[in-house]
């Protein structure tokens, strides 16, 4: 709660997607020995909360998405309690010691083929939604903040360390998040707007089994080949559907 700087920094959608705040003092501690202006701190971090704020309007299914990928992981959750009366049976409940190493084994998560699936896909699209922000933002700064790049760095720095995201999935799930996956997100969403555009790059978020898979994720230029494959092997169907109908009304005129 000392650490979060927006209402988007956990990742999850836990207000309203169109609503967008700033925390001012954990902000002025991010800040500090930055030997950047607090305004121009401010600034770039409410680019990146408005980014977020503008994915998640613009993607309704996102934030069911993602909550959904929570849910499916808490309904696998079982607690074995035989197995903790057995590991505290002979221990003295009075030695705080002996009952934290008795339960340390007993706590350890344990994942079900469910739940590692459903981190599987609150990873990747989590990464997907960081590299976007992360790309989005430094474009609309670029040029108009004299420390855009470092802030951005710092951004990242931070993600690496851990951030409020990364800790809050670590401890709750068991997730790692992985900071080159944010860097290797920031790096598909431009190569394919490079290549198909901003309005090809928006289309992918109309619809989740139209963003790229966690394999698809480390392989940007592949992914961008293969849609553009895919895209005109659609034309081309889509051709001959056409043309077999214009044949068909041309040999029977009068139906």
């Amino acid at each position: 709660a000392r650490e979060v700087m927006g209402l988007t920094d956990i990742g999850l959608p836990l207000t309203d997607p169109r609503s967008t705040g700033l925390a001012p003092n954990a902000i002025d501690h991010f800040a500090q020995g930055l030997g950047i202006a607090l305004e121009e701190v401010r600034l770039f971090l409410a680019v990146r909360e408005a980014a977020s704020a503008r994915l998640f309007t613009h993607a309704r299914w996102l934030g069911p998405h993602l909550m959904g990928a929570v849910e499916a992981y808490a309904r696998e959750i079982e607690i074995d309690v035989e197995r903790i009366e057995e590991a505290v049976r002979s221990v003295d409940l009075s030695d705080q010691a002996q009952v934290r190493e008795a339960l340390a084994g007993v706590a350890a998560i344990r994942h079900t083929p469910a739940q590692e699936a459903a981190l599987a896909r609150l990873g990747t699209t989590l990464a997907l939604v960081e590299g976007w922000v992360d790309d989005i933002a430094s474009q609309a700064v670029d040029g108009r903040l004299p420390h855009a790049v470092g802030l951005g760095e710092m951004i990242r720095r931070r993600r690496a360390t851990g951030g409020p995201a990364e800790r809050t999935f670590a401890t709750l799930v068991g997730l790692e998040l992985r900071p080159r996956r944010a860097r290797e997100a920031a790096t598909l969403w431009r190569a394919v707007a490079e290549t198909d555009g901003t309005a090809g790059r928006e289309a992918l978020w109309s619809h989740p089994d139209l963003l790229p898979d966690a394999e698809e994720l480390g392989k940007p230029s592949q992914f961008v080949r293969d849609r553009a494959q895919r895209a005109s092997a659609d034309a081309d169907v889509d051709a001959a559907i056409a043309q077999l109908l214009d044949e068909g009304s041309t040999e029977n005129p009068g139906e």
